[in-house]
């Protein structure tokens, strides 16, 4: 009998195709590798394409990191049209406005970079007692919502011809680039919307290095798996501690350990025996653990 699903870790860099919701590319992936559990790290918008990171089985544990990391996007841009929704999705309508040259767009962009102060938009799925915005204005509701904080590290003016513009942003998690692209037009005095979105990085993960649904859909099964890339690569921005068999046994108990490892304070990634074992606490000297892989607990179990 052949198995449908099966345990399956790891993470895959995945270059989302338009038109599929991040969900809904998620479970092709799933059913494509034929993994009981999977998750993604950052929702793109249906119309939004780029890097996509999928993360199966225990990977799944280890993600979180990647949804506070910054993000870079490159953005089509279109001047003297707004629409309803801030992107093509929505009602076009011209403003009439005259368009601005090279050197506005440049002077305006240089006021974008730094923290700012975004609205999120309706058309968003930030939650609103429990439901999402846009099922809010679908029913014709406006709710009050306050601006927030977020920050634009790097804006790069790529390309600007007639009424089109395409910039590089990295930014900071919570950044809504639909509400930029907005932003940009009003302080243009043309008023602007966002024509396509492409999401190139994730901390330090590059779209080069993903791969395509139609890549993936042609490969054998074993191809597929030598896509993944191990666990701990979502985790190399934390200090590493290798731990004994001891050690690691009583950590899998849920004991603290005490350590002199010279470490900051802080997520320490843990190893026995050279594989990767889970997340610790690092306070002081006490070692406490956080999160720890599944067959890490059922080895100490067995040894106990």
């Amino acid at each position: 009998m052949v198995r449908t699903k099966r345990p399956l870790d790891g993470v895959l860099l995945f270059d989302k195709p338009i038109t599929l919701s991040s969900n809904i590319a998620l479970q092709k992936v799933r059913r494509l590798f034929q993994a009981e559990k999977a998750g993604h790290t950052g929702t793109l918008d249906p119309l939004a394409t780029g890097l996509l990171p999928i993360c199966f089985g225990e990977a799944t544990k280890f993600s979180m990191g990647l949804l506070d990391a910054d993000k870079t996007y490159r953005a089509l841009i279109k001047l003297g049209q707004t629409s309803t929704t801030g992107d093509a999705e929505g009602e076009i309508t011209a403003t009439g406005a005259a368009l601005p040259d090279e050197q506005q767009v440049r002077a305006v962009l240089c006021n974008f970079i730094g923290e700012i102060q975004q609205l999120p938009p309706m058309h968003s799925a930030l939650k609103h007692q429990g439901k999402p915005l846009y099922e809010y204005i679908r029913k014709g509701e406006t709710i009050e919502r306050p601006s927030r904080s977020v920050t634009i590290h790097e804006l790069i003016l790529e390309r600007f011809i007639g009424d089109e513009m395409e910039i590089t942003v990295r930014c900071s998690k919570g950044t809504y680039i639909r509400t930029l692209a907005e932003d940009i037009g009003h302080a243009l005095g043309c008023g602007a919307h966002l024509r396509g979105l492409r999401r190139t990085a994730i901390a330090g993960f590059k779209l080069e290095n993903a791969h395509g649904w139609d890549q993936l859909e042609a490969m054998s099964m074993p191809q597929r798996e030598a896509c993944l890339l191990p666990l701990d690569c979502l985790l190399q921005d934390l200090p590493m501690l290798e731990l004994d068999a001891v050690q690691v046994t009583r950590m899998a108990q849920g004991q603290k350990l005490a350590i002199d490892a010279g470490l900051p304070d802080g997520k320490i990634r843990l190893y026995g025996a050279g594989q990767f074992i889970g997340v610790a606490d690092l306070a002081g000297r006490q070692l406490a653990p956080d999160r720890l892989m599944s067959g890490v607990a059922k080895s100490a179990a067995c040894a106990g």
